[in-house]
């Protein structure tokens, strides 16, 4: 995609051409709007902005020197940031605790309505009622279903029916109205986000992905998203949410508003507050940033991202969303601790996880593919809705794929005790208690195999159904539907060790550590293993993956087995395929993003890459002295760079700088405006001074104040990896050639890109980039 800017036509005399005055006219000693800035698809130059905010920087505090007002307006600006911290994380979580609310009543709207309130979801209806027995906690009757409602009885096939169509019914409605919202009103508020939400932290611009309307629609339709019972989590997309959080608050402060570099450091840390408030893991949520968002992570961002984080998990702990008194959202209790045998099957679930994640993203990625290249991707509402048809008619049989993803992993998680009623806990002696007052031994029942079956037809749902969802025009998630294929296929191994160990506890394998009588297995460990094995194979974290499973369930003595499960399947995954999901739709997508984790390991030089090649026409430069305002708008109108180096002159080809294609208009246009000597023949200088002109000519424009004085160069024969790690490292937009002090050509970004692509033999025009 190119934007062409042309300059503005009209070369005529405005008046005062013949008798004006000879001088030259600095348009830029106050600063016109605009200039510096930058166009739509279009990245930052990280370099300039830092020099930019070290020079107001510079200037607030020597003017601190001179009087009160202006000791208190720097005090002001240093504390800007912790004041916009405090910001974020409190609408971060504010965002987090409403849409958390809303999602949990309406996911129970499906399956009935609270006739003692509507606004109450079954659990807080139920709690409220005080008709109901610990053992039947869920059925209250103040909670009636759709059939109870509609033909007064819950009894019989036809009940049952009722039931099913009016649960299909309102998903269909929910992912109706969540698809048409996102087309209608913001195209920008569908799927994950993080990938884009990585690309504009790594200096891309892309106008309203992070704005008032994306917010406002997309953390309407993640509630419907999350009712309508798809194949998604909240999580990846709260991201999204506290992002576009912290780039509205940031116009509220000039030091943020005026610079993109800045800008960045402010979305890290709202990325941290995103994951706090998605898992309740504030520190979690600061390493996740640090691994897997951020491009540019000084010590400063550490501290206010950690600070965002505790503000955004205090707010939703104040709020309360879940009504349990805990900021986790899946708190475990085990009474076993892992024995050093155990860490066998945690590998074995490190293995799943890496295969599950490369094979997820395989043929997510063909399917999204295959969306982008037919005629499927212009009907996304019809494609939205056959996809929870599907999945909302599958669903309801199965009582673990009817209820919402999170509760599932919750039962996953829990360990047995004596007062839970669910099937998983359907021990035939459960409530025998051994003479140490130890938990006894646990032979199977018929509801745990019962159980069994159904997890596992659930397991093959989760897995299949998750590849169509992700990536759909609605809200979308990642993290909870991998920890669920995660969970379950954990809880599938912790039982059958489990039942492994109560019958062959005499084995060599046990009977150092599982003496009989002795409850030696925990399943719901073996599901929390699982659960961060198939999301470090989806995503590819490791520090930060540990960190979240330890705060999202408050275990934290098992770190070791989650250790090894999470670097087993990071290991495996990226033996076979070394890109996670969101990098994986980053190059989709063909966002302009030099991932630092990857070598460059060919050997070709800056000449290679730069432009103009050996054969193309010369490279498009003005100089410094001698170029007419027509000659520059010729040159603006003809081509479509982004930016010209300025040479001496074209026969010596010496470099004095840079200057942005953007900056060059907009001084042009407003120096016609301010003065209308300026016309088609007036002289641009570069220079300081310009030497004396005659009488009777136009005045000159002076424009060295836009010029970048300092571009950054490399000589023809700087080996590429070089390059590539300059660009990495300093965030460079672009990159001049030299040859003994002679300019040669010029090396963009984009031109870096597509250098690595073409050696990995993928398409390099694919880049989205101007």
């Amino acid at each position: 995609m190119v934007l062409m800017l042309f300059a503005p036509e009209d070369k005529s005399y405005n008046g005062g051409g013949i008798g004006a005055s000879n001088r030259m006219m600095d348009f830029l000693e106050e600063p016109i709007p605009g200039v510096g800035t930058y166009d739509d698809f279009n990245t930052i130059d990280w370099v300039r902005e830092k020099s930019r905010d070290r020079d107001r920087h510079r200037e607030i505090t020597n003017k601190s020197k001179e009087s009160t007002w202006a000791l208190i307006h720097s005090v002001s600006d240093a504390f800007s940031g912790w004041l916009l911290m405090l910001l974020i994380g409190l609408l971060s979580g504010s965002l987090a605790a409403l849409i958390d609310i809303s999602a949990h009543w309406m996911t129970d709207l499906k399956e009935g309505v609270c006739t003692g309130g509507i606004w109450f979801n079954h659990e807080h209806c139920c709690w409220n009622s005080k008709n109901v027995t610990f053992e039947d906690r869920d059925k209250c009757p103040e909670w009636n279903s759709w059939s109870q409602l509609i033909i007064s009885t819950d009894e019989g096939a036809f009940a049952y029916i009722v039931n099913y169509f009016m649960y299909v019914l309102w998903a269909l409605l929910f992912a109706f109205l969540a698809v048409s919202l996102v087309k209608v009103f913001a195209p920008y508020a569908c799927g994950s986000g993080i990938p884009e939400i990585k690309t504009i932290l790594s200096g891309f611009i892309i106008r309203g992905y992070l704005g008032k309307w994306t917010l406002m629609i997309k953390t309407i339709t993640l509630v419907l998203a999350v009712s309508s019972g798809l194949s998604l989590g909240k999580e990846g997309p709260l991201v999204h949410v506290a992002c576009c959080c912290g780039n509205i608050l940031c116009h509220c402060f000039n030091k943020y508003r005026k610079n993109e570099a800045k800008r960045r450091e402010v979305l890290s840390a709202a990325a941290a507050a995103g994951v706090s408030v998605a898992f309740g893991a504030p520190i979690g949520g600061v390493l996740f940033s640090l691994e897997e968002v951020s491009y540019y992570f000084p010590l400063k961002t550490l501290w206010r991202s950690f600070f965002a984080a505790l503000v955004a998990a205090f707010t939703l702990r104040s709020i309360n969303p879940f009504g349990n008194s805990r900021l986790v959202l899946f708190y475990v209790e085990f009474h076993t601790p892992w024995h050093l045998f155990e860490l066998v099957p945690f590998i074995l679930l490190g293995i799943f996880g890496g295969l599950w994640g490369a094979l997820f993203i395989r043929t997510n990625i063909a399917w999204c593919r295959k969306r982008k290249t037919t005629q499927l991707g212009k009907y996304p509402v019809v494609e939205v809705l056959v996809v929870t048809a599907i999945t909302a008619v599958l669903a309801f049989p199965n009582e673990y794929t009817r209820m919402s993803t999170s509760e599932l992993i919750s039962e996953l998680f829990n360990d047995c005790g004596l007062l839970d009623s669910s099937k998983l806990c359907d021990y035939e002696n459960r409530f025998n208690t051994s003479k140490a007052g130890e938990l006894p031994d646990r032979p199977a029942g018929v509801g745990v195999y019962n159980a069994m079956w159904q997890l596992a037809l659930t397991l093959i749902l989760k897995i299949v159904i998750t590849i169509f969802t992700f990536g759909m025009k609605i809200p979308s998630g990642l993290f909870i539907p991998s920890m669920a294929v995660g969970a379950i296929t954990g809880r599938l191994l912790g039982v059958g060790m489990e039942q492994l160990a109560y019958y062959h506890h005499d084995w060599a394998i046990f009977n150092s550590w599982c003496s009989q009588g002795a409850d030696c297995i925990t399943p719901g460990l073996y599901a929390m293993v699982g659960a961060a094995a198939c999301l470090g194979g989806v995503t590819r974290m490791t520090v930060s993956l540990v960190v979240i499973m330890f705060e999202l369930t408050g275990g934290l003595e098992y770190i070791v087995p989650l250790m090894a499960a999470a670097m087993t399947s990071k290991w495996v995954a990226d033996a076979l395929g070394r890109e996670g999901i969101y990098d994986a739709h980053i190059r989709l997508n063909g966002y302009p993003f030099l991932e630092a984790k990857e070598e460059f390991a060919h050997k070709t030089l800056a000449m290679d890459v730069m432009k103009p090649r050996r054969n193309d026409p010369l490279l498009t430069v003005l100089t410094q002295d001698s170029m007419t305002v027509e000659d520059v708008e010729t040159i603006i109108s003809e081509t479509t760079y982004s930016g010209f180096p300025v040479v001496v002159s074209r026969e010596s080809q010496r470099l004095v700088g840079f200057v942005l294609r953007r900056d060059l208009i907009i001084s042009i246009e407003n120096a016609r405006k301010k003065q209308d000597g300026v016309v088609s023949t007036s002289i641009i200088y570069f220079t300081e001074h310009s030497p004396p002109m005659p009488p009777y000519t136009p005045p000159t424009l002076k424009l060295r104040n836009i010029l970048d004085l300092s571009p950054f160069t490399v000589t023809d024969l700087t080996p590429m990896e070089i390059v590539v790690d300059i660009f990495r490292k300093l965030g460079l937009r672009q990159c001049l050639v030299t040859h003994n002090g002679r300019l040669l050509g010029i090396i963009t970004k984009k031109d870096v890109l597509k250098h690595i692509a073409q050696m990995a033999n993928q398409d390099p025009d694919s880049i989205l980039f101007n």
